[in-house]
């Protein structure tokens, strides 16, 4: 083994009807600037939204009680101990027909896979490496709105997103929570100033009426020192006062894998490791996908009757396999993110900071609660810049450490520097070039963070876009596109659907139950079947973190990972939360799974090997310049 008044006036009205009817068209600017002149945040007005909301609440609560009696929701299968296997679901893909095959394992490509299998569609998903690898392990981990869309005037997309989000806290509470963030209002260099904190009020008013209110809490004006007692390493004399508003927050690693495991319970064939290597048409609706199992190093073909291509940052180079060109529709952003130690912030909710170079602001996450209040780490991020290196290895670089940190140290007072950073990670999101050559000049950041969905000639469905949150309105257009292909009608059933681990959920008993709760759901009792079966696995996976051995043996029993880099970096976060303690568990993390993966010395050692290389690059980004970087990766 390896050693290793406004009540009557017209504009309101509008906004009531607005918010009552939940309407999915463009609403025009005239009308948003109308009801940021109306709706003040005067106590009538605050009155009569808390009444609805009251009203609102009630009547869902009792709709709920009433299907949850008489209706159960048949669509949430019961799982099995094998029906998320690799051998079985190759077995399946090399001997089967489908209707569809889903190119890509992030978040979106777990959405789609899970609409078309819970609509009865035969369908499969191949990931070339592992689950959420790329972008949809590396984003800021929130389930939102997005604020900044409705100050610019996106209306549409943070109604949908809203939307989406309460459906993500239904289908998946045990992972996704509600999350208090707080804008603070400063005397100079704040997100926002005093002189225009007004107009702020009335955008939280303008986010609570699109959607926010489904949280079932509004927003509320802080003073100066409730909103000190928040972030106590900010300067005093500099808050003016701050306003809180609700979202939600989500392991976004940990629910890829519970879509793609609700998708498996649902029929679907799933298998990472399995790179897609040509996409042969005959028709629209014939279609051989050309396959290498990496682990395995077979090859094989799959028959299906529709392809769809959601790869996200790398959606062109699998069109260019269809089209034989390659379209170059996506403009890839960089979003960097830095944990350092709690006790360096001493946040207990998030905050919105600004970055006083630019105008932007960055969000500051508490993460891993210890039960009384307090935190291990903070993280901060995001960027949000063009990116032109390469794709498969996006680092977080010395210029986006600094940025990150000039931002943060600039409203903390504990001089927070490299030295402090626990851990880092960089993601690229996949963002739709526009039309115009003057948007393409523009800012990352200003483009529309709205999905798009686009057959080829061959019947090839490609969507891309989007964010995390709305990820499975992403998947029921993408569908939508197949069943036009094939000339089916379908409806999509995951608007209701409760996610992998959501039902028969145990009390939380014990901080480790409220850990495993977190993170596994109704699952978690089989983790407490490992420990009672072997007591050593209730020990650390990785010092000074709340993960336990038995988590690493789950992830490759149940979870399809294949090395110590899915352990610890997807199955848990250690590698994001503390890099350099997980480089030093990765030997003792081998000697747990080798047997369980059939490992030889050899493969123990690369598989080591390839973790601690990976770590030392990230290292090693973070002493050069951007430039520089992208330089190191040209010839």
């Amino acid at each position: 083994m390896c050693q290793a008044s406004h009540l009557s006036s017209p504009t309101f009205r509008a906004a009531s009807l607005f918010y009552a009817s939940g309407s999915r068209a463009q609403t025009s600017g005239k009308f948003i600037s109308g009801c940021i002149r109306q709706l003040r945040c005067c106590k009538v007005v605050r009155q009569y939204v808390g009444r609805r909301l009251t009203h609102e609440l009630a009547i869902r609560q009792r709709n709920t009680e009433f299907f949850q009696k008489f209706r159960p929701n048949r669509l949430c299968l019961v799982s099995t101990p094998h029906n998320f296997s690799r051998s079985l679901s190759l077995s399946r893909l090399s001997s089967e027909e489908f209707d569809v095959v889903v190119i890509g394992g992030g978040i979106t490509g777990a959405g789609v896979v899970l609409d078309a299998a819970s609509r009865g569609l035969r369908a499969c998903l191949l990931e070339r490496d592992d689950f959420a690898s790329g972008t949809s392990s590396k984003s800021s981990k929130l389930i939102h709105g997005g604020l900044r869309y409705l100050q610019q005037g996106d209306v549409r997309l943070v109604y949908q997103a809203l939307r989406e989000r309460k459906r993500l806290r239904r289908n998946a509470p045990h992972l996704v929570h509600v999350l208090p963030f707080m804008i603070p209002i400063l005397t100079k260099n704040s997100v926002v100033s005093k002189k225009i904190a007004r107009a702020l009020g009335s955008a939280m008013w303008m986010y609570d009426l699109t959607g926010g209110w489904r949280i079932g809490r509004l927003h509320r004006r802080l003073s100066a020192d409730a909103a000190f007692a928040h972030l106590p390493t900010m300067s005093r004399e500099k808050l003016s006062s701050a306003y809180m508003y609700y979202d939600a927050e989500a392991d976004d690693a940990r629910l890829t894998l519970s879509v793609l495991r609700s998708a498996a319970d649902n029929g679907a064939a799933i298998a990472n490791q399995c790179r897609v290597e040509g996409i042969d048409s005959v028709n629209r609706t014939q279609h051989s996908v050309r396959v290498h199992d990496i682990v395995g190093d077979t090859h094989f073909a799959i028959r299906t009757k529709a392809v769809i291509n959601a790869t996200g940052v790398w959606a062109d180079d699998v069109r260019a396999l269809d089209e034989a060109s390659h379209p170059d529709t996506i403009r890839p952003a960089k979003g960097v993110h830095l944990t350092v130690p709690w006790e360096k912030v001493r946040n207990d909710i998030a905050v919105v900071i600004p970055v006083p170079s630019d105008k932007r602001s960055l969000f500051v996450v508490p993460w891993i609660s210890r039960g009384d209040g307090t935190y291990q780490f903070t993280y901060i991020g995001t960027t949000d810049t063009d990116y032109k290196g390469p794709v498969n290895d996006p680092q977080c670089t010395r210029d986006d450490i600094e940025y990150v940190l000039a931002a943060l140290n600039a409203s903390v007072n504990t001089d927070v520097t490299l030295e402090d950073v626990t851990g880092v990670w960089s993601g690229l999101r996949p963002l739709v070039k526009m039309d115009d050559s003057s948007a393409k000049a523009g800012r990352t950041a200003d483009l529309s963070r709205r999905h798009r969905v686009f057959t080829s000639d061959n019947g090839v469905v490609t969507v891309t876009g989007g964010k995390l949150t709305t990820y499975r309105e992403m998947a029921e257009d993408a569908v939508d596109a197949v069943s036009e292909v094939l000339g089916t009608k379908t409806r999509c059933r995951t608007k209701s659907m409760s996610l992998h681990g959501a039902k028969g959920r145990s009390i939380r008993a014990s901080q480790r139950d409220h850990h495993l709760d977190g993170r596994f759901g109704s699952d978690s009792a089989d983790i407490a079947a490992l420990i009672a079966n072997d007591p050593s696995l209730s020990g650390p996976l990785v010092d000074g973190l709340p993960y336990l051995r038995a988590e690493a043996v789950y992830a490759v029993t149940h979870e399809m990972a294949t090395s110590i880099d899915d352990i610890l970096s997807r199955r848990t976060r250690a590698r994001l939360l503390n890099r350099r303690a997980s480089v030093s568990a990765a030997r003792a993390t081998a000697d747990l799974i080798s047997p369980l993966l059939g490992w030889d010395d050899a493969q123990c050692s690369a598989s080591i090997a390839e973790f601690i290389d990976a770590c030392a690059r990230e290292d090693a980004a973070a002493m050069v310049t951007e430039q520089e970087f992208i330089d190191s990766h040209k010839g």
